[in-house]
């Protein structure tokens, strides 16, 4: 069989318009990550390097590609809030990864409500219809396979506790289309959303 396949190093660049890294890994779920600094100011960015990564205990995490607010104000209080991206939140998700200083309060600039949490002292966003409280389980500095370390923290966080909008609960089963989650493409600018007709199911092999 012929290899048709473009081939490239990436240590010796991709060669095309855009990184296809992203788009090849993706879409990818958006890590809309609320914190709050040790003096109190609030923060609220957007990561495209999210998921999660155990069921018991629930562990999610998101990468912070340089030493952000984020990263700084969980490396301080040791908790964060994850928030559900979605369709109508779409424009203020966008507008609360501005590049502000550590100073701004993105709930505020984004014209978003906090709403308290029950277990930590991070508020989630009131407007989102899913939130994650979460407290700080490990942060590392990534590494290559040469060993250099890279510019790049993965955050990682236990799930303490989970706030979801009831209407999303059909017959005590989450409606993940119902949520209309937003998720982040391979482009410069790129985003998808889950439509409810695209769904399919396979059942695991016995």
């Amino acid at each position: 069989m012929q290899d048709d396949s473009y081939y490239y190093q990436p240590a010796q660049g991709h060669g095309l318009a855009h990184d296809p890294f992203n788009a090849i890994v993706g879409p990818r779920p958006i890590g809309w990550i609320a914190s709050r600094s040790a003096g109190g100011v609030l923060n609220l960015a957007p990561y495209s390097f999210f998921n999660a990564f155990n069921y018991t205990p629930p562990i999610i995490g998101f990468a912070s590609i340089g030493h952000k607010d984020s990263l700084s104000n969980i490396e301080q209080t040791g908790e964060f809030v994850w928030n559900l991206a979605t369709l109508p939140l779409a424009e203020a998700m966008n507008q609360s990864c501005a590049a502000v200083g550590p100073e701004v309060d993105e709930f505020a600039l984004a014209g978003l409500t906090p709403a308290a949490s029950r277990l930590i002292d991070v508020p989630r966003v009131a407007e989102s219809p899913v939130a994650f409280e979460c407290r700080k389980t490990q942060i590392i500095q990534l590494q290559s396979a040469a060993g250099e370390t890279v510019n790049t923290w993965l955050v990682l966080g236990e799930v303490v506790g989970v706030h979801i909008n009831r209407r999303l609960l059909v017959d005590g089963v989450y409606d993940t289309a119902a949520a209309q989650p937003i998720l982040r493409g391979g482009g410069p600018a790129d985003y998808f959303r889950i439509e409810a007709d695209a769904l399919f199911r396979m059942t695991r092999p016995a």
